[in-house]
C-alpha cells in the first residue's frame, strides 16, 4: 500500500473542507439558515429555563453528542436520549433531531414521545420537504448534504470513490455546524470563555 504524502493529505483535507463549506454556503429563499434555527430554538429554550435533550442514529448521534458536551459548558441542562440520568421530556423543553435521510423509525418515536409531551422539536435534516420525522418538527434546521439517502458518488475522487461517503459529508457539516451554534451561543447567552472552560470536568 503506498504512502500518503504531506501534500495529498492537505490536498484530501482541502477538499474535504470545501465539500462542507459548500453545504454551509448554500441559501435558499424558502427556508431560514440552519445556524439562525438552532441559535433561536437553543436560546428560546433557554429563555424559558428549558431543558435540551438530543437524539440521533449512528454518527449523526455521536454529532449530537459533541454538541451536548459545549452546551453544557455554556451553563445549559442537557440530556442524551437514552443515558441513565435522563430526566422525563415536558412542555418547556427542546428536543433536537437528526434524520439526515429523512426518517428513521426511533427518531419518529421518540419525537412523537416529546411532541405530545408538549416539548418542541427541533429536527435536522437533509430532506425537509419529505420523510417520516418531519412531521414532529416544530422546527426545522435543513443542512443540504449528500446522506445515505442519495449516495450516488457526489464529490468522487480521482478513484471514483466519494471522499465522504455515505452521510459522511451531512455528518461533518453537523459538527462544523454546531461549532458555529456555540460560539453565537456565547454571545447571545453571555457567557465567556472563562466562564465556558470552568465547566469542563476534570475527572480526566
Amino acid at each position: 500500500m503506498a504512502e500518503s504524502n504531506p501534500t495529498e493529505s492537505t490536498q484530501l483535507a482541502s477538499k474535504i473542507c470545501n465539500q462542507i463549506s459548500s453545504v454551509l454556503s448554500t441559501t435558499t429563499t424558502t427556508k431560514t439558515p440552519a445556524l439562525d434555527v438552532l441559535v433561536q430554538e437553543i436560546a428560546a429554550a433557554a429563555n424559558r429555563n428549558g431543558r435540551i435533550f438530543v437524539y440521533g442514529v449512528g454518527r449523526e448521534g455521536l454529532m449530537l453528542k459533541a454538541l451536548s458536551m459545549r452546551l453544557f459548558h455554556l451553563g445549559l441542562s442537557v440530556h442524551c436520549v437514552f443515558d441513565m440520568n435522563t430526566p422525563p421530556i415536558g412542555s418547556p423543553d427542546l428536543l433536537i433531531a437528526s434524520a439526515g435521510p429523512g426518517g428513521f423509525s426511533t427518531v419518529d418515536a421518540i419525537s412523537g414521545v416529546a411532541k405530545s409531551n408538549g416539548a418542541r422539536v427541533l429536527l435536522l435534516t437533509a430532506q425537509p420537504d419529505f420523510g417520516s420525522s418531519v412531521k414532529y418538527a416544530s422546527a426545522v434546521a435543513y443542512i443540504p448534504a449528500q446522506t445515505m439517502a442519495d449516495d450516488d458518488n457526489v464529490g468522487a475522487g480521482e478513484k471514483g470513490r466519494p471522499l465522504l461517503p455515505m452521510g459522511s459529508l451531512y455528518e461533518g457539516a453537523m459538527f462544523v455546524l454546531f461549532e458555529m451554534v456555540v460560539y453565537k451561543l456565547g454571545e447571545v447567552l453571555k457567557q465567556s470563555p472563562e466562564v465556558v472552560r470552568a465547566r469542563h470536568t476534570n475527572l480526566e
